[in-house]
C-alpha cells in the first residue's frame, strides 16, 4: 500500500504492469487552477496495464468527449460506463440543471478480446419476488403463449448501471474525493484478489483504502506533497483485511 509523490507520467510506468488502473484526471471543464487537462498519461497507462486489465477513468461527458482521440490513438476501446449518482452535486453558471452525477468508464486494450478481460459480475442482494407476465395482445396477432419471469425474495441481481452513493461532503480531505464505496465496486469488478491496482491520481487515497478492505494490493501517485502525506496517514488508519476482504 504505497503513495507516491510526483507526477503520475514519470513515476507509475516504473511500476507496472498493473491488473487495473484507476484514474481521476482533471476534467478540464472548469476554469480553476488545478483543472487542467493532462496530456500523455492515457497512452502510457495503456502500456502499463495487463492485456488482460483495464482502466476505469472518471470523468464528465465534455471530458470524455473531448478526449475521444486520445483512447482511441493509444489503442484503447471503450468496454462500458457506470453513473454515479450523488446526493448533491454542484452547479457552474452556464448550468440549467443540477450536477449530481459523474460518469465513470471503463477502457481495455483493442488487441485483447472482451471474454479474456478479467470481470468479476458484481451483484445485489436485494431482488424480490415477482411475477412478471406478457400484457395481453389483441385477437389478429394470433396466439402467443404465456410468457413469465419469476425471481425468489432477496435473491442476487444483477447490479444496476447507475449507482447511487453519497459523496463526501463535509468530511472529504480532497475536493474531488470519490468515496471509498464506490471505488471498491470498480476494484472488486476489475482487479482480481491480490492484485495490484494503480491509481495514477490518487488525491485523498480514497481509492487504497478500498484496495486494502478488499484485498488488493495498491500503488497510488499524487502529484501534491502535502496530500500525499495526508492520503498516507488514511491509509495507516485503515486495518489490512486478507483473504479477498474477509477479516
Amino acid at each position: 500500500m504505497t503513495i507516491l509523490t510526483g507526477d503520475c507520467r514519470d513515476i507509475m510506468p516504473w511500476h507496472a504492469p498493473f491488473d487495473m488502473i484507476l484514474a481521476d484526471p482533471p476534467y478540464g471543464d472548469t476554469s480553476l487552477a488545478w483543472d487542467r487537462r493532462v496530456e500523455g498519461w492515457v497512452a502510457l497507462a495503456r502500456s502499463a496495464v495487463k492485456p488482460t486489465g483495464s482502466l476505469w477513468v472518471f470523468g464528465s461527458l465534455r471530458s470524455f468527449m473531448a478526449t475521444a482521440d486520445r483512447f482511441a490513438d493509444a489503442g484503447l476501446r471503450i468496454a462500458q460506463e457506470i453513473v454515479w449518482e450523488k446526493q448533491n452535486g454542484t452547479g457552474f453558471h452556464a448550468d440549467r440543471f443540477k450536477r449530481v452525477h459523474e460518469l465513470a468508464a471503463q477502457f481495455y486494450r483493442v488487441e485483447t478480446p472482451w471474454r479474456d478481460i478479467y470481470n468479476d459480475v458484481q451483484t445485489t442482494p436485494d431482488a424480490t419476488a415477482r411475477t412478471v407476465r406478457r400484457k395481453q395482445r389483441p385477437p389478429h396477432t394470433g396466439h402467443i403463449d404465456a410468457g413469465h419471469y419469476l425471481s425468489r425474495d432477496g435473491g442476487p441481481r444483477l447490479m444496476r448501471s447507475v449507482i447511487y452513493v453519497r459523496n463526501c461532503h463535509g468530511r472529504a480531505i480532497h475536493p474531488t474525493e470519490k468515496p471509498s464505496a464506490l471505488t471498491e465496486i470498480l476494484i472488486r469488478t476489475s482487479c482480481p484478489p491480490g492484485g495490484l491496482v494503480g491509481d495514477w491520481f490518487a488525491g485523498s487515497g480514497a481509492a487504497g483504502k478500498a484496495c486494502r478492505l478488499s484485498g488488493r494490493r495498491y500503488i497510488g501517485c499524487e502529484i501534491d506533497p502535502e496530500m500525499t502525506e495526508r492520503a498516507r496517514a488514511r491509509l495507516a488508519m485503515v486495518l489490512p483485511f486478507h483473504d479477498g476482504g474477509r477479516p
